[in-house]
């Protein structure tokens, strides 16, 4: 459907502990007519800096990922949201595509592409299977989109039309290759977590096999070659995270 008046955007941003970065994303977002931040379980100066932009403020202790982001969602006044995590940047370019997508249509949700870094590296090629995106739908109507109720990476309902816009989310996914194993980590003993509440039913095999073929997917499928050895590094961890979230969830109590 055709806008037909201006469209009001509210950001979110959800935050747990990101002093370090979390002023950086806030800035870009001045675009918006309203500021949201989720300050979940912060134990740093998050809230000092987002009290010093937000509009709004929520804070709370949520073990779902998914619970977080829908208190987010509606926490927020307007029609639109933008999604953002702390480790993210919109440019100015994306910002101007955005009210120009707002200004034009008022129903379903785009997909935003991203370059995502690896420290100062640029690597845009490889991602998926669970250990990264190249797009994803973070602009939407409110009543467009509800996250799942998962503790990591959440599954998405999205209603009305897809979309795409074309300029990119600068993400800063990793500092460097231990921050990626520390990820890698935390991402593995949330799944476990939600595998041991509910079981998807793949055994030990089919999750041994799930190494190769996630593999494949992230260095071949998705061009991780063309990244040398960092795209060698993301399939690898694409790979391992199955695997491990199984082992964990089987032989681990928390």
């Amino acid at each position: 459907m055709t806008a037909t008046g201006p469209a009001k955007l509210s950001a979110l941003v959800v935050a747990h502990n990101e002093e370090a970065q979390l002023a950086q994303c806030l800035d870009t977002l001045t675009f918006a007519d309203e500021l949201v931040v989720v300050l979940d379980k912060c134990t740093d100066g998050s809230k000092a800096i987002a009290e010093s932009r937000a509009d709004r403020i929520v804070e709370g202790s949520w073990d779902i990922e998914g619970a977080r982001r829908n208190a987010g969602r509606e926490a927020c006044a307007h029609d639109w949201i933008l999604e953002l995590d702390a480790d993210e940047r919109v440019t100015p370019d994306l910002a101007e595509e955005i009210r120009a997508a707002l200004s034009q249509h008022d129903d379903g949700y785009f997909l935003i592409p991203f370059d995502n870094y690896v420290g100062d590296r640029l690597v845009r090629h490889g991602w998926g299977a669970a250990w990264g995106v190249s797009a994803a739908a973070r602009l939407s109507r409110k009543d467009s989109k509800r996250w799942g109720m998962e503790r990591v990476h959440p599954g998405l309902e999205l209603t009305g039309p897809e979309r795409r816009l074309q300029h990119r989310i600068l993400h800063y996914v990793d500092r460097d290759i231990s921050d990626m194993i520390r990820r890698l980590d935390r991402y593995t003993t949330a799944k476990a977590r939600d595998l041991r509440d509910n079981p998807d039913g793949v055994g030990f095999a089919r999750n041994v096999r799930r190494i190769f073929s996630r593999f494949y997917k992230c260095y071949v499928g998705r061009k991780g070659y063309k990244e040398g050895k960092y795209g060698f590094l993301i399939a690898l961890f694409a790979g391992l995270y199955p695997i491990l979230s199984y082992l964990k969830a089987t032989l681990e109590d928390e």
